[in-house]
């Protein structure tokens, strides 16, 4: 039968037992992490006013988009212009072409061009300017003294953007004095863009021959 200790040790047992509690519970309280915040990081649905749990840093939930009714659908709401600047625009390529069939030989080429530039864009004015190759037209009919009257009728629009519009006409040009001759010129495409505040003509060319805008 193993011999109890004496009072002396039993303290000692004791103390030692007590020193080592105490050290454990340092030894756990330093050695495990401490907890944040028990609140998820992800915002609640009523943070967002209901609906899916949204992600911090998300862009959030998908909102439709709002949609128009078949009756309510307007096709101005689609064009870059307003109906009114397509009828401004096509006045002047009308006017430009009508002047463009209009030729009295007894004006000089270079006045006829002069005519034109005044619908046309600075650059495209110039371009007129310098247009060559109607003398000998003009030679021939000077000398029978006629005159042409333009006709031009806006057909179509074939294309246009938030900068131009591109109109396609039919051009005529009738001719007094040479047996009342009249002469359909075909097809044009002109390209119409806003210059100084005002609509211009910005290219003109046989409709078959492209012209597909880039004013």
């Amino acid at each position: 039968m193993p011999k109890p200790l004496s009072d002396g040790a039993q303290r000692l047992v004791f103390g030692v037992l007590i020193v080592l509690l105490v050290s454990f519970g340092i030894y756990w309280s330093v050695s495990t992490p401490g907890t944040s915040d028990p609140e998820p990081k992800d915002r609640t649905a009523e943070e967002n006013g209901g609906g899916t749990m949204v992600e911090d840093g998300s862009d959030g939930p998908a909102v439709p988009i709002p949609t128009t009714a078949a009756e309510d659908m307007t096709l101005a709401d689609w064009l870059p212009f307003a109906e009114e600047e397509f009828v401004a625009a096509a006045v002047v390529a009308q006017a430009f072409a009508t002047d463009y069939g209009t030729v009295d030989y007894s004006e000089s080429p270079e006045e006829y061009y002069e005519r034109l530039g005044r619908y046309a864009t600075e650059d495209y004015a110039r371009t007129l300017a310098q247009s060559s190759g109607a003398e000998a037209l003009w030679g021939e009919r000077a000398e029978q003294e006629a005159v042409s009257t333009g006709r031009a009728d806006v057909r179509s629009v074939r294309d246009f953007d938030d900068e131009s519009i591109v109109f396609v006409l039919r051009v005529q040009s009738i001719t007094e004095g040479n047996d009342g001759e009249t002469q359909n010129l075909g097809d044009f495409a002109v390209t119409m863009v806003r210059e100084g505040g005002e609509w211009r003509v910005y290219d003109f060319q046989p409709a078959d021959a492209g012209n597909l805008g880039g004013g």
